[in-house]
């Protein structure tokens, strides 16, 4: 088994994918959406982080989090969100949930785990905002990424940081990122 070390950094800025249990689509729904949102507000005011980008599509999600300088728990703040929505959760069906998942008792929302990233410089921020942006398109959900309403892109582009046509052509080099 690998010896994996999460990287923690006061102040730090991290990419992080989310992934639902057994990858079911449970953000289809936007009161799913709406109650992720008020997790993320919830765990935001005792542990203060700032979202730079986001992206929810049905299964995962993706998101880029700035942590205040004197902070560098990223995982309690990722308990609380995904313990929080579990346990207000309605749709989720726990018949095909593990032993371990009983005993632990989880209901099968969320994956155990979440990976994570540590940006390094702007041009990796950038890169990785990119990947969040397009993610929608990539999996077939819309054409651009304006079109999709779970993320942060608008934002971006009323900041003037993209274009509103960006990501209707893309890249090579973003098709081939992964952190999924």
């Amino acid at each position: 088994m690998p010896d994996y070390r999460r990287a923690y950094l006061k102040g730090g800025t991290f990419f992080f994918t989310v992934v639902t249990y057994k990858r079911q689509p449970i953000f289809k729904e936007d009161a799913a959406i709406d109650l992720l949102r008020q997790c993320f507000q919830t765990t935001m005011a005792s542990y203060p982080f700032r979202t730079d980008a986001i992206v929810i599509l049905p299964d995962h999600l993706h998101t880029i989090w700035t942590l205040p300088d004197n902070d560098s728990d990223f995982s309690i703040r990722w308990k609380r969100i995904k313990g929080t929505f579990s346990r207000h959760y309605w749709g989720c069906s726990t018949g095909d949930i593990s032993e371990s998942m009983r005993r632990k008792k989880e209901k099968g929302v969320w994956q155990r785990r979440f990976w994570e990233h540590m940006i390094r410089d702007q041009a990796d921020f950038n890169r990785l905002c990119d990947y969040i942006h397009y993610n929608p398109v990539k999996h077939g959900l819309v054409s651009s990424p304006l079109e999709w309403e779970h993320g942060s892109f608008r934002k971006f582009v009323g900041k003037g940081l993209y274009h509103q046509d960006w990501g209707q052509s893309v890249a090579k080099e973003l098709l081939e990122i992964e952190f999924e």
